[in-house]
């Protein structure tokens, strides 16, 4: 009886050693967080009208403005599995940049007129901050395809500045609000330390003066180093476009950003 006693122990050690080196599968992670860096590449194109509505300058941020065509970003992620099928995102992106260059052309930029020869800094920055539902319509231990509705609160804001003996310019303009999504994300499972995760949002809209849409996309391999720690690669897209005709705010905006990414993904 002894003997039974210490072989039933000792296999139950064994069941419970064997279990802690058991990876579980990415579909059933409670929680996950995801820290890394985005080497972005971009495109901004600008027409800002004035209050008058004279129709503003054409133009290309990078070229124009000097702005960086690349960039990089820290990528920050995380999400919360409530029940099996239902779970919540978290997103930031922020891409702050700033340049400056001589003009060789005049810009109609809002009120102000930039000269050929001015000597023009100026800052873009934009900032996305969302928040997802998923409700996971396919569910398994090798595979998970969620529908998501989402809310990503926006701002964007551009500043033109001229400062001479003769001349002294500041402009500033600001566009801010939540965009709603909806989309689908999707998890395959290769093996017990290889998978894909694959993300698509868009929200498209025409109210009154406003045309708008904003998409997002993501796509990643991941390898598991240990159960809950993954090392990834993978490409990001943000595409977001605003064109308005109310009278002392119209203009266009169009933003492309897209890039390879790297993280670390913690989960449980």
């Amino acid at each position: 009886m002894k003997k039974y006693r210490l072989g039933l122990a000792a296999l139950a050690l064994m069941v419970t050693a064997a279990h802690a080196d058991d990876y579980l599968s990415p579909t059933e992670e409670r929680v996950r967080l995801s820290l890394g860096v985005v080497r972005y590449s971009n495109r901004t194109d600008l027409q800002i009208n004035s209050s008058a509505d004279v129709p503003g300058t054409p133009l290309n941020a990078e070229d124009e403005f000097g702005l960086d065509k690349v960039d990089y970003e820290a990528k920050v992620q995380a999400l919360v599995r409530v029940g099996e099928r239902n779970r919540l995102r978290f997103d930031y992106f922020s891409l702050d940049r700033s340049g400056q260059n001589t003009l060789t052309q005049p810009i109609v930029f809002r009120d102000v007129v930039l000269q050929p020869g001015d000597p023009l800094k100026s800052d873009l920055s934009i900032r996305t901050f969302g928040i997802t539902y998923g409700y996971s319509f396919l569910h398994s231990d090798r595979y998970e395809v969620a529908a998501t509705i989402g809310i990503n609160d926006t701002d964007i804001s551009a500043r033109a500045r001229v400062q001479t003996q003769t001349r002294h310019i500041d402009q500033t303009e600001d566009q801010a609000g939540p965009f709603p999504t909806v989309g689908l994300d999707a998890t395959y499972v290769l093996s017990k330390r290889f998978y894909f995760d694959g993300r698509a949002q868009y929200f498209k809209v025409h109210i009154d003066d406003i045309d708008g849409s904003l998409g997002i996309y993501e796509l990643d391999a991941l390898y598991r180093l240990r159960p809950n720690i993954s090392f990834a690669l993978g490409y990001t897209s943000l595409r977001a476009h605003l064109a308005s005709t109310q009278i002392k705010q119209s203009g266009l905006f169009n933003f492309n950003s897209s890039g390879p990414e790297i993280f670390l993904r913690v989960a449980f």
